[in-house]
């Protein structure tokens, strides 16, 4: 009853009509109009180009230091498809520590807190799935040291199934709906009914650095990626890589009509994104990290009245109750209902400035997608033994060719700083975190 109580049946009966309106051919146009990137910052070839990112790291640096910045974290998905009955957050990740995704993106949060001398609020996004568990894991772990007055959890909004032959809401058990999340483009509408971003708006808060839960090697608070995107007047900046391939399963980052945007790899077919421009570049070359930076003025603007993001609709299998009152525990083996969504990226054209900085791909985007092969956590791990390596090297250390290193943020946050603490000639000769 309270499930039903808390939905928003006009909502729902605009998720049908959308899902029943006829479909055009939209998706092939914004392909076809697309270009790449046009505001962009490639990673640097010249003293010049290193140069600019230098001025815009010390502009960061300022801006945290003056703690006009927060980070929000997107922790709503659960780690099933790691075969892990947890918040994904919780999974263990660290190659030798085994520390849990969370503890690895905290620890960066309070190095780089710690360096700035001032806090950095974190706001995590939790859903119905992972809030009462995230909760009482960092109370457990004692908040990583962040404070519990700096760390701030709300929820996302939860959407109905909806039966793919039928306007009928899916039963998931005769006294619950089958509900899920509602993408990560929920998160505008619940920081307005959290009230968090007027309490940041409170706090002196000017520019948010967003990032997901998945990702141990994102650079969190990026000083270099908030001052390009604090120097360019950016309201909404967003981070890429470049794809391995035409056919890897990621969005792309394009300009459309001046506009940048996000075409979903769903919305490509192959020879689209095999396309190439004049120059024999290929245009979707440009994979979407999802990890982004806001301007809270901007974000105030796209929740100070109807929150405009599209609904996506995907066709999912979702065990529910049959219409006689049968239960059917199993997800069916064909997809059967439909599920909606909003993605936090659909924001992008309604920026006035939007900002695209390509990152180092080996160093900054080794998600943790699938439980084998690609974007694995066996493939995240090696990532983490291998910037650590790097560093080791760079600083003039030796490492064992069979030994696993891990550094914590706490420790060293980048190879400058792990140069500054580990002696030159220092061997690693057995598996070690330096903490």
């Amino acid at each position: 009853a309270n499930e039903i109580r808390q939905l928003d049946l006009d909502l729902v009966r605009e998720l049908i009509a959308l899902r029943d309106a006829p479909h055009e051919a939209g998706q092939q146009s914004r392909a076809a109009a697309a270009e790449s990137p046009q505001d962009l910052v490639r990673v640097p070839q010249t003293e010049a180009e290193q140069s600019r990112l230098i001025e815009a790291g010390t502009l960061g640096e300022a801006l945290l230091r003056q703690g006009k910045v927060a980070a929000v974290l997107v922790a709503g998905g659960q780690g099933s498809r790691l075969g892990f009955d947890a918040p994904k957050g919780v999974f263990p990740i660290g190659p030798v520590s085994e520390r849990t995704l969370f503890q690895v993106l905290c620890e960066q949060i309070a190095e780089r807190s710690n360096l700035a001398g001032a806090a950095i609020p974190y706001l995590i996004m939790t859903s119905a799935a992972t809030h009462a568990e995230t909760v009482e894991f960092f109370q457990q772990q004692d908040f990583f040291g962040l404070g519990e007055e700096n760390v701030f959890f709300f929820q996302q909004a939860s959407l109905p199934a909806i039966d793919d032959a039928s306007p009928r809401i899916l039963m998931s058990s005769k006294h619950s709906l089958a509900l899920s999340p509602d993408g990560h483009g929920g998160m505008l509408r619940a920081l307005r009914q959290s009230g968090l971003l007027q309490q940041m708006a409170n706090r002196g808060i000017e520019h948010f650095y967003y990032h997901q839960v998945d990702n141990p090697t994102a650079i969190v608070c990026d000083p270099v990626f908030l001052g390009l995107h604090a120097s360019s007047n950016s309201e909404m900046s967003t981070k890429v890589v470049a794809k391995v391939s035409p056919e890897e399963r990621m969005g792309v980052v394009v300009t459309i009509d001046g506009q940048t945007q996000i075409i979903e790899y769903s919305d490509l077919t192959p020879e689209e994104s095999r396309r190439q421009d004049a120059s024999g570049d290929l245009i979707f070359w440009a994979g979407n990290t999802a990890i982004h930076a806001f301007r809270l003025d901007f974000l105030q603007r796209l929740t100070a009245t109807t929150i405009s993001l599209p609904f996506h609709i995907a066709h999912k299998p979702v065990a529910h109750v049959g219409t006689d009152g049968s239960v059917v525990p199993a997800v069916p083996s064909q997809p059967n209902a439909n599920k909606f969504e909003q993605f936090i990226f659909d924001a992008l054209p309604q920026a006035n400035v939007a900002l695209v900085q390509e990152a180092d791909r080996a160093r900054e985007f080794n998600p943790v997608k699938n439980a084998e092969g690609n974007d694995s956590p066996a493939t995240s791990r090696a990532a983490l033994n291998r910037i650590a390596r790097e560093w080791a090297e760079a600083a003039g250390c030796e490492v064992a060719e069979s030994v696993q290193l891990e550094v914590s943020p706490l420790f060293a946050l980048d190879a400058e700083k792990f140069a500054q603490r580990v002696p030159a000639g220092t061997r690693f000769t057995e598996d070690q975190i330096l903490s």
